[in-house]
């Protein structure tokens, strides 16, 4: 086992040696650092998308060097959003002090630091994003709402550990917003609140949601250990959450709780965002989780059901990849040292496995719409010919560059999502093989308690390698499984590794009909999803209807010469629509003629026959009543 805060010594020390392209760490390293920094961040021009930040950071006279955080916590790239700074300006005793950026590591700065000087001032703004991007360079902000990332908004010295800087943070909100965030406020007033001092990497691991519309619901009404759900959204009408989802909810908190036997926070907050003008995604953090997803969500049965299991996803992460962490993944700062992404396929298949657990178990999903999704992750990764050149284990060491890979041919290429999904499916096969060799007396709940629910009420971070997972897996049930997970990381091969889904006494298999989940994730995404079938996804979005965004290699609509980008005119000399194509693939069952589609390709028009004639392809899982039901045991409420 290997413990953060105490290899921190080593690694800094390593790092101050080597230094980065030239930078002056090892230098820094040398000078007593003089704290706190005081950030002031006014979000009052927020609705413009500019964040307006102000340090004060404590200085000795000579080279010193800032870095803007590059390697963000969660996101497993370096992804800081160093584009979106503009209008830096350094002062110090009312003179503006010249600066240069580091040739190498662009994330670097250098200034030199004149005699007298004890405090530097920042000023600068950011530009929150307009458009596009995933995660923290994606939107940000709308009229009514502002999520803060601080390490978009803070530079900080080089050379230190970032447990090893404080800052003294506030910001300023516009007048009458409410804001939720994890950090403790020690005071405020007239719309600017000041936060107690935290070290660097707790203010980065406590992003603040504020807006006009606001609402807190206690998830845990009685505990010790606070547990709240924060939701801001674009018009108040989209706060209405039910008192059965509210209940959901507080099942979940204590189905984590049941399983995991521990928790690390001193409090939780779910800071949920619900906008259709912000990004979409989940970010994790110790005490809380950054989740921004559509403005409808608690209003709307389709995307309530498609979406449901993102809280469940993030809360987990409380105990895998915030609380213990992998090795490679723990880093003394956001920037001097690379992160490594190998064992993501834990750190995020395995959270995927348990979070959509977890919605099952909560009761934000019937046992039918778990079975549901799995059966469409299952397929989607069943038709995965990407798996035959490379494997699991290396789209998480590439993650890195895959989680910024474009959905053009994703299913030759792969990418990060796939150690989610494909993480599901081996995650489950390890479940149902534990409580197969166990006959019943174990399982991953066993594993969870073991590996996880270790130093209650610490947020200390833990680390671990793969030797740490394939130990603990052995106290829990003797096995191979060293062996048994590398065969499931290493091969290549066309078809998933659906051995989990079958153990667990189901199966695979394709009908005509989507269920009611597929037809909910096409109504949201607006997706027409007929991978399974004639071989492409295309959008029905109406401003990009019919254009092709993936296509099955070596699938019929390949073979027939289609690609990413085209755009479906009309089919077989019809307008195209989704049930027009629907029914082409209907009637070209059991027939001998091609579906012949009008295809746009920039500015050329072609006529391409696809000859398929299998019908409509949608996925469901099947019950195997000669094995015991062990997925149904497993989506259970513990008791």
């Amino acid at each position: 086992m290997k413990i953060a805060m105490s290899c921190a010594v080593t690694l800094l020390t390593t790092v101050l040696a080597v230094g980065w392209g030239g930078s002056a760490a090892a230098a820094d390293s040398t000078r007593p650092y003089f704290g706190p920094v005081t950030l002031n961040v006014d979000l009052r021009d927020a609705p413009r998308k500019i964040f307006r930040t102000r340090e004060g950071i404590p200085v000795s006279p000579g080279p010193l060097t800032l870095y803007y955080p590059k390697w963000i916590p969660g996101e497993h790239a370096p992804s800081g959003p160093l584009q979106n700074m503009a209008g830096l300006i350094f002062t110090a005793n009312g003179q503006t002090l010249p600066w240069r950026r580091d040739l190498v590591n662009m994330y670097a700065i250098h200034l030199d630091i004149p005699q007298g000087v004890h405090v530097l001032d920042v000023a600068f703004d950011f530009l929150s994003p307009t458009s596009g991007g995933e995660f923290g360079q994606s939107v940000s902000a709308t009229p009514n709402i502002v999520d803060l990332e601080w390490n978009q908004v803070l530079l900080y010295p080089a050379g230190y550990a970032s447990k090893a800087l404080t800052f003294s943070a506030s910001v300023k909100l516009p007048a009458g917003w409410q804001y939720a965030t994890a950090l403790e406020p020690h005071s405020g007033r007239g719309g600017e609140i000041h936060f107690r001092p935290v070290t660097l990497n707790n203010l980065v691991d406590s992003p603040l949601i504020a807006g006009e519309y606001f609402r807190q619901v206690n998830l845990a009404p009685g505990a010790g250990v606070p547990v709240h759900l924060d939701i801001v959204a674009d018009g108040p009408e989209d706060l209405a959450i039910t008192p059965q989802q509210v209940q959901h909810y507080r099942n979940l908190v204590q189905q984590e709780y049941r399983m995991f036997g521990a928790h690390h926070y001193v409090s939780y907050h779910f800071l949920f965002t619900l906008s259709d003008s912000t990004g979409h995604f989940g970010l994790e953090h110790h005490q809380s989780s950054d989740d921004r997803i559509f403005a409808n969500y608690f209003i709307n049965p389709d995307t309530n059901l498609v979406t449901a299991g993102l809280l469940p996803h993030e809360y987990t992460h409380s105990w895998n990849g915030k609380f213990r962490r992998p090795y490679d993944l723990w880093t003394p700062d956001f920037n001097s040292v690379p992160e490594k992404d190998n064992l993501l396929w834990v750190y995020e298949g395995l959270t995927e496995y348990w979070g959509e657990v977890m919605t099952a178990r909560s009761g934000l999903w019937t046992k039918d719409d778990y079975r549901q999704a799995l059966a469409l992750t299952a397929a989607t990764m069943d038709h995965m010919p990407g798996r035959t050149w490379r494997p699991l284990q290396d789209t998480a060491d590439e993650a890195s560059i895959l989680y910024f890979v474009p959905d053009a041919w994703h299913n030759w290429r792969r990418s990060a999502g796939d150690f989610y999904a494909e993480g599901t499916l081996m995650w489950l096969d390890v479940d149902t093989k534990i409580r197969e060799l166990s006959h019943d007396r174990r399982s991953l709940n066993d594993f969870a308690r073991e590996f996880f629910g270790i130093n209650n009420g610490s947020y200390v971070t833990v680390t671990y390698d793969f030797d740490d997972v394939v130990r603990a897996l052995n106290k829990v049930q003797p096995y191979d499984w060293a062996g048994f997970l590398k065969h499931i990381l290493d091969t290549k091969q066309y078809h998933a590794p659906l051995n989990g889904i079958t153990r667990s006494g189901w199966k695979l298999v394709y009908t005509g009909q989507p269920s009611r989940f597929i037809k909910a994730s096409e109504k949201l995404r607006k997706q027409l999803y007929a991978m399974f079938s004639i071989g492409l996804q295309v959008s029905t979005a109406r401003h990009r209807r019919g254009m092709i965004q993936d296509v099955l290699w070596n699938g019929p609509a390949f073979k027939a010469g289609l690609g990413p980008g085209m755009r479906i005119i009309a089919v077989n000399g019809r307008a195209f629509t989704p049930e027009v194509f629907r029914e082409a693939i209907r009637e070209a069952k059991g027939a001998t003629a091609p579906i012949r589609l009008l295809v746009k390709n920039q500015d050329f028009y072609q006529i391409y026959s696809v000859d398929y004639h299998g019908g409509l392809q949608y996925p469901h899982l099947r019950r195997i009543e000669t094995r015991p039901d062990y997925l149904d045991q497993i989506i259970s409420p513990l008791r």
